[in-house]
């Protein structure tokens, strides 16, 4: 929190814009952070867990019913 303050007036004195409040960010970062896991756990070709796993078979299950 110090360091925001130091920032902000050090970015006042010299007339540039304002950093961000810490932590405005910070759900943006974790969403990026699972994205990337899921993404890397598909590459390393391991199934998808979850919820994404249910839905894959509920996906599959309807279009084997329609054919």
């Amino acid at each position: 929190m110090q360091q925001h303050l130091f920032d902000t007036y050090r970015a006042a004195r010299l007339g540039e814009p304002a950093p961000p409040a810490p932590g405005t960010h910070d759900v943006a970062v974790l969403r990026e952070i699972r994205d990337r896991r899921r993404f890397t756990r598909v590459l390393a070709g391991r199934p998808a867990r979850g919820a994404l796993r249910l839905r894959f078979r509920l996906a599959f299950a309807r279009r084997a019913q329609t054919r």
